[in-house]
């Protein structure tokens, strides 16, 4: 397990590593739908470490583009769906999807399109739900559950591990912290900036500890996606021309790789699932990000959803897509012959 000074330090190389750029899966119930908490309640969770020790931090991110097509070739060509991609970036290395939309932000008409694209992040955590208003139908055996965080929630866990008045690692046996989601409503929004970590440390009992010993701790890689292969990226590139350009969804061309849920792989390829019908209860939105600066990267936006493939019940939420406009269309059009011409030249 890391110190609280090396996940210090990380957060602060991240931090630097950020601001220079500015200036130049799982089908199980593990997850925890924190965002279904009443309005005005709260949820008290107690994060436990990675299982993987090589992980400095006791969370995994997530970043993900989210396609939206107006509806799929050869099924239903007027009921949207969207499709949900891993962006390449997660991985270090270069996005043609980003490098692609960043000049995008340069242009006032084109910034809500640039935006709809912009990878969204979230965090996938885990450790034990101490108290929740929430009623569950079914509660896993397995009493360690799975968090998937909003970087609204997570600014909060993480400028306060850079607190030197923060005084052990939160996720410590004897001397972590228990932190409490407070959700409240801004305007249409979900908010959660009155979350916070407990006053006091809490050593776990003898119940939690038990749990650990019998169930073991995740390994927070497992509920990332895979990491695209080139062949993968070309067409993820691909899809995001047809989303641009208004097209339906053809699984000819990309349900072998990617696909919205109810889409079959015609070759049976182990093709990602990216989305699945919505939740019973369905969560309130969480605020939109402010419009990123043209080659700076975006203010984080809404919860995003866990496990290798996302689905909606593990979102949580999701940012409102712009609306669209004529002038929004005629920009989409343009934007296409951009990078059609690009691809030429």
């Amino acid at each position: 397990m890391a110190s609280l000074a090396e996940i210090r330090a990380k957060l602060l190389a991240q931090e630097t590593k950020s601001s220079g750029t500015r200036s130049s899966g799982g089908g199980d119930n593990a997850i925890f739908a924190h965002w279904n908490i009443p309005e005005g309640t709260s949820a008290t969770l107690r994060f436990l470490p990675d299982s993987d020790e090589t992980n400095t931090f006791f969370w995994k991110e997530r970043q993900m583009i989210r396609m939206e097509f107006p509806g799929v070739v050869g099924g239903d060509e007027h009921k949207p769906v969207t499709v949900q991609v891993p962006c390449i970036e997660m991985w270090g290395d270069s996005c043609p999807v980003h490098a692609e939309i960043r000049p995008w932000f340069k242009d006032p008409s084109m910034e809500d399109m640039a935006r709809k694209y912009w990878k969204k992040r979230s965090y996938i955590f885990q450790g034990f739900v101490t108290q929740s208003e929430i009623k569950e139908d079914t509660v896993p055996e397995n009493p360690i559950r799975r968090f998937v965080i909003s970087p609204q929630i997570f600014k909060i866990i993480s400028q306060a591990l850079m607190d030197p008045d923060f005084p052990e690692i939160p996720t410590d046996y004897e001397a972590g912290t228990d932190f409490r989601v407070q959700k409240s409503t801004k305007g249409q929004y979900a908010d959660y900036s009155t979350s916070n970590w407990a006053r006091r440390e809490r050593s776990l009992d003898q119940v939690e500890r038990d749990a650990i010993t019998n169930n073991g701790l995740f390994n927070l890689n497992d509920f990332l996606p895979k990491k695209p292969s080139a062949e993968d990226v070309g067409i993820i590139f691909e899809m995001f021309e047809a989303s641009v350009d208004g097209q339906l969804y053809d699984p000819a061309r990309f349900a072998d790789y990617y696909r919205p849920y109810g889409v079959e792989a015609p070759n049976n390829r182990n093709a990602a699932i990216s989305s699945t019908p919505a939740p019973a209860t369905a969560p309130a939105p969480v605020a939109p990000p402010v419009a990123p600066a043209p080659v700076a990267t975006p203010a984080p936006v809404a919860e995003m959803a866990p496990a290798p493939v996302a689905t909606p019940a593990e979102m949580g939420a999701t940012t409102p897509a712009p609306a669209t406009t004529d002038d929004a269309s005629t920009s989409a059009a343009d934007i296409l012959a951009m990078i059609r011409q690009r691809k030429e030249n």
